[in-house]
C-alpha cells in the first residue's frame, strides 16, 4: 500500500508532501469503526440527530439560517469519503462500513422529517416553502457544485492544514436537508417531490464518491495494478449512473416548465375580459397544476380554460384556480 507520497506534479501542488496525511491518518478520519470507535459513533450519531432535527426545524419554519446550521453539524459527509477510500484502496471492510452508516444514516434523518412532517397543516402547499423547492429539483449546476465540493473535501482530508475547509464543504454539498425534506414530503403524502429530494441527495453522495476517488487516486493512495485499474474504472461507473437521474430529472424539469409557460399563457388569455383580473403565478406539483389568480370579478367558465389547455399540457393534468379572495376553483382534469 502507497503511503499517499506518490502522484503527479498537479498533486504535490495541491497536496504538498509537508502537509500530507498518511493513509492511517486518513483512514482514521473517516472510518468510524477505526481506532476510538465507541467516541466517534457516538459523535456521528448524536450530531447527525441534531442535524436532522434542526433541518427539519428550518425546513417547516423556510428559515436558511437553521438549514445552513444543520448543514454545519452534519457528520454524513466523512463515511461518504470513507466509501471513496474504500474503493480506491480495495478495502472492502472499509467500503462496506461506510455504506452501511451511510443507509442507516439516511434512515434515521429521512424518519426525522416524516414526524416532523406532522406539523404541516393538512393540504399545505409544500412548493410555497423555498426550503422545499429548492431541494426537490436538481439541476446541472447542482452536479458541477457538488462535484467541485467533493474535490474539495477529499483535498481537505488529505491535507493537515486545511481541515477547516469542511465546515464550508458541509455547507456547499447539502445532504441532510434533502434527506429531511424527503422525510417531510413522504409524510405528506407528496411522493413526487419526495423523489426529487431524494434525487438531490443521491446525486450530491455520488459526486462526493466520484471526486473522493478520483482526489485519493490521484494522489497515489489506491493499490497499483488492479487496484488503480478498479479505482478509475469506478469513476466512470458512478459518472454513468450520476447521469441517469439527472438527466432524467433536468427533462422533467424542462417540460414542467414548458407546460407552466403554456397554462400562464392560458390562464392569462382565459381572464383577459375581466377588468382588473391577472395571473399571479402558477404552481405545477405532481399532476395538479395550481393557478393563483386576482380577479374582483367574477372569472369567465372554467371550461374554456380547460378547452384552452387541451393539446397544451398532458391529458389528465388537475386544474385548481385560487383566487385572491380565498375562494378554490377545481376545475377538473384536462382532457
Amino acid at each position: 500500500m502507497d503511503d499517499g507520497r506518490a502522484g503527479g506534479r498537479w498533486s504535490r501542488l495541491l497536496l504538498p508532501p509537508a502537509q500530507r496525511r498518511t493513509m492511517a491518518e486518513l483512514a482514521d478520519e473517516v472510518d468510524l469503526g477505526r481506532g476510538e470507535r465507541a467516541a466517534k459513533r457516538s459523535a456521528f450519531w448524536s450530531m447527525l440527530t441534531l442535524a436532522g432535527v434542526i433541518a427539519a426545524a428550518g425546513i417547516l419554519a423556510d428559515s436558511t439560517a437553521t438549514v445552513i446550521g444543520a448543514m454545519i453539524i452534519a457528520p454524513l459527509s466523512r463515511p461518504i469519503m470513507g466509501m471513496a477510500l474504500g474503493i480506491v484502496t480495495a478495502d472492502r471492510r472499509l467500503l462496506r462500513h461506510a455504506a452501511a452508516v451511510v443507509a442507516a444514516g439516511i434512515a434515521v434523518v429521512v424518519a426525522i422529517g416524516v414526524l416532523a412532517s406532522l406539523a404541516v397543516p393538512s393540504g399545505a402547499n409544500l412548493l410555497a416553502n423555498t426550503q422545499v423547492s429548492g431541494r426537490t429539483a436538481p439541476r446541472l449546476a447542482d452536479l458541477i457544485a457538488a462535484v467541485a465540493t467533493g474535490v474539495a473535501g477529499a483535498v481537505g482530508l488529505s491535507r493537515r492544514d486545511v481541515s477547516d475547509v469542511l465546515p464550508g464543504v458541509a455547507i456547499a454539498i447539502s445532504l441532510v436537508p434533502p434527506l429531511a425534506v424527503t422525510g417531510v414530503c413522504l409524510g405528506q403524502g407528496e411522493l413526487a417531490l419526495a423523489a426529487g429530494a431524494l434525487v438531490l441527495f443521491t446525486s450530491n453522495v455520488l459526486s462526493l464518491v466520484l471526486a473522493g476517488t478520483a482526489v485519493f487516486a490521484g494522489y497515489g493512495f489506491a493499490r497499483q495494478g488492479r487496484g488503480l485499474a478498479r479505482a478509475y474504472l469506478t469513476i466512470s461507473l458512478l459518472m454513468a449512473l450520476l447521469l441517469v437521474p439527472l438527466g432524467a430529472n433536468t427533462a422533467a424539469n424542462l417540460a414542467v416548465n414548458a407546460w407552466t409557460n403554456r397554462i400562464t399563457a392560458a390562464a392569462t388569455q382565459w381572464v383577459a375580459a375581466v377588468p382588473g383580473a391577472e395571473v399571479r403565478t402558477v404552481t405545477i406539483s405532481a399532476h395538479t397544476a395550481v393557478i393563483d389568480v386576482l380577479a374582483p370579478q367574477p372569472l369567465p367558465p372554467v371550461s374554456v380554460l380547460l378547452d384552452a389547455l387541451h393539446g397544451q399540457v398532458p391529458a389528465g393534468v388537475r386544474i385548481v384556480v385560487t383566487v385572491a379572495d380565498g375562494r378554490r376553483i377545481d376545475a377538473g382534469s384536462v382532457r
